[in-house]
């Protein structure tokens, strides 16, 4: 896989990702819960695929070539830009989705 399609499966999935947790109930699309989940357990999971969708860009990095070093400034541009993507899956779930 070139480096170009390597950008674009990470974009695609970190999309996917930042929307899952407002997408459904289930806690990180897996395990069921008896109750609806509360904003800070969907935030908590959108830290964890945060670093899930880190790790395979990580390792499509790696199969591309060496890894470029990484200070404070990638982690706090890639962490905006993962908030922003998930701004359509929040206006759903608690702007858009009421309940009545």
């Amino acid at each position: 896989m070139s480096n170009s399609w390597s950008i674009v499966v990470v974009l695609a999935l970190a999309l996917l990702a930042a929307n899952l947790p407002f997408a459904n109930q289930r806690i990180l699309a897996m395990g069921p819960l008896r109750r609806s989940k509360s904003l800070a357990i969907r935030l908590v999971e959108l830290v964890v695929l945060y670093f899930v969708v880190g790790a395979i860009g990580r390792l499509l990095e790696n199969h591309g070539g060496q890894i470029a070093p990484q200070g404070w400034e990638f982690y706090a541009i890639t962490g905006t830009m993962f908030l922003t993507l998930a701004f359509p899956g929040f206006v759903y779930r608690y702007l858009m989705h009421r309940q009545h």
